[in-house]
């Protein structure tokens, strides 16, 4: 079965792996698509994952000497769809022939725990490539819920990737009047049909002012870029006692931030978003598999196209020249997604 594989950073194989065995409680899939994270994997791809080069401590929640994780790394990926092919005697649900989406990486075929794709079922008429997004879609509404948005809120989001979009148009559904910015203007345009108010070409000068000068500053901006800079122009967006939620997956040293200047001296709040966990405050009704849940009823209700983000639709084989093009092109694509049909 084939697998997507790192030998070592900026190499791509695609290897040969044997079928797992089907064990008690277990579900055999087939995988249809593979949904590439073009922010985590690429820190995978580049050798610049945390993981690579500290050993995080799960009990103490540290980053310590040493590695988390080594090369080869083998089948990372971020969100996947395929078909139940064979169930063990017994599990019930999922059943042979439902189209399921959960994690078990850019692999042809998996053998997942049934209780893992609880609730993972598309229902009928569902269109299976939309559910490469739930794993994103959670990322940006778990964003949008550490902003703690309420009706009439001015919210400015700062990176229109897929992750950033979808926040963009989650604020709105939330009731926000959003500002999106980016440089690239083919994002900015989806990011209005995706509902934000105005739209800014970082390259035309500050957001913090622009956003000044029409709203007197955001109530709470939302930083989705993974650029230090990107995050210190969101801290200058915000008014006095604003919040800016840290959503970004920030690499190296944090080059460009001035936290002795607005963030000091508007008393700015500062969230960090991560998709390991929910807000604090929202954790005793919330969890990342309702997160995960709540964001695919929300496409399945055709209230957020998904359609629209998919770039590229790519041949498992072709894998290699997929992450090229994403290390040295990346405002070209959007969502690349990896199919497996051929591979079978």
């Amino acid at each position: 079965m084939r697998v997507i594989t790192f030998p070592e950073p900026g190499r791509v194989a695609v290897g040969l792996e044997p079928p797992a065995e089907l064990v008690p409680g277990s579900v055999r899939v087939r995988t249809m698509y593979s949904g590439v994270s073009a922010g985590t994997e690429l820190t995978a791809y580049r050798g610049t994952n945390p993981y690579l080069n500290r050993k995080w401590d799960t009990e103490r929640r540290l980053f310590l000497d040493g590695r988390t994780h080594a090369y080869p790394l083998s089948g990372w990926g971020y969100q996947e769809v395929g078909e139940v092919v064979e169930a063990a005697p017994d599990v019930a649900e999922p059943a042979v022939g439902s189209v399921v989406w959960g994690i078990w990486g850019h692999r042809a075929e998996a053998v997942v725990p049934a209780s893992l794709l609880a609730g993972h079922v598309l229902p009928p008429g569902a269109t299976p490539l939309h559910a490469v997004f739930a794993r994103v879609g959670a990322i940006a509404l778990n964003a949008v819920h550490a902003a703690d948005i309420h009706l009439g809120d001015q919210i400015t989001i700062f990176g229109q990737g897929v992750i950033g979009l979808l926040a963009t148009r989650l604020a709105v559904l939330s009731g926000a009047r959003v500002v999106a910015a980016d440089a690239i203007p083919g994002r900015l345009e989806l990011a209005r049909k995706y509902g934000a108010a105005e739209t800014f070409d970082v390259r035309a000068g500050s957001v913090a002012e622009f956003t000044r000068k029409r709203i007197e500053g955001a109530d709470t901006a939302i930083e989705l870029s993974g650029s230090h800079l990107g995050l210190q122009e969101a801290i200058r967006t915000v008014r006095r006692g604003g919040r800016v939620v840290a959503a970004g997956f920030y690499q190296g040293d944090g080059i460009g931030l001035r936290l002795g200047e607005e963030f000091h001296h508007n008393q700015v709040q500062l969230i960090s978003s991560q998709i390991g966990g929910v807000a604090s405050w929202l954790s005793h009704r919330w969890d990342v598999e309702r997160l995960q849940r709540t964001f695919m009823e929300v496409v399945h209700r055709g209230e957020l196209d998904v359609a629209c983000l998919v770039t590229h639709l790519v041949p498992v084989d072709d894998a290699p020249a997929a992450f090229d093009l994403i290390d040295k092109h990346q405002s070209e694509v959007l969502q690349l997604v990896f199919t497996f049909e051929e591979s079978q």
